[in-house]
């Protein structure tokens, strides 16, 4: 199944570290007015939400089936082995199909650049290769982030929803929702409380998009019998009113 991430929130204190990191591994501008913005952006991959006495955190998902990686046209992003998502500049065309398919919102833009690329999270697909931790994981000062095999890391919060059953709300957030992200969640509260998508289909978004676009062929011909019809009576009305013109001005 690949390598995940177990983001805690039972254990995350506030204190954007993971934030910090991403940005430095990135390379992006990171100060106190952008640690105070609580969305993800072309210029914060990842970012901390406060949600009353709660904390969150957004980061690409994943997904174990990608929703962005099925509607780019030209392979721009694709699942590794590994695990996370990666994407390819080069590649890309800027349609944007990939902002539009994904059910957590994830993929930006860099609406203000001449030369726009989208940005997510890559999981730190580099580090990952390279037997190391995710930057924001390693920055994290009290474990509410931690990486490894996604199997072993159900397993972990399995055990922890056992063992302190009363500190959690029981359920992990990642598992089924749009056929399992790489990225799981563990909550003291229900996850629409931290303004997190829920009722997701269980079933892979792919599997969805393809069953539809297998319909296709079908509606294209259906559309096309019918296009060429209203052409057909178009262009016989201008016939028939272009030869009765004829036909008055050869009678005058």
């Amino acid at each position: 199944m690949g390598l995940g991430i177990l983001y805690d929130s039972t254990l995350c204190i506030g204190c954007r570290e993971c934030e910090k990191a991403c940005a430095a591994r990135w390379k992006l501008p990171y100060n106190d007015n952008i640690a105070a913005e609580e969305q993800i952006s072309a210029h914060k991959l990842t970012a901390i939400q406060t949600r009353g006495e709660h904390f969150t955190r957004r980061l690409c998902m994943h997904c174990n089936e990608p929703a962005c990686a099925s509607v780019c046209p030209v392979s721009a992003l694709h699942k590794t082995a590994l695990g996370p998502v990666v994407y390819d500049e080069t590649r890309c065309i800027g349609c944007r199909y990939c902002m539009l398919a994904c059910p957590f919102q994830v993929p930006t833009y860099e609406w203000g650049s001449r030369t726009p690329r989208v940005r997510k999270c890559d999981g730190c697909y580099d580090r990952r290769k390279a037997g190391q931790p995710t930057a924001c994981v390693e920055a994290c000062p009290t474990g509410a982030s931690s990486c490894g095999d996604r199997n072993a890391l159900i397993d972990e919060a399995r055990r922890r929803l056992a063992e302190k059953p009363d500190q959690y709300y029981h359920r992990i957030y990642g598992i089924e929702e749009a056929g399992g992200t790489s990225v799981l969640y563990l909550s003291a509260v229900p996850f629409e409380q931290l303004a997190m998508k829920v009722g997701l289909p269980k079933e892979p978004l792919p599997q969805l998009t393809w069953r539809a676009l297998s319909l296709v062929p079908d509606v294209v011909s259906t559309g096309s019998v019918l296009l060429g019809g209203i052409w057909w009576i178009t262009h016989r009305r201008e016939k028939v009113a272009a030869a009765e013109r004829r036909e008055k001005e050869g009678k005058q």
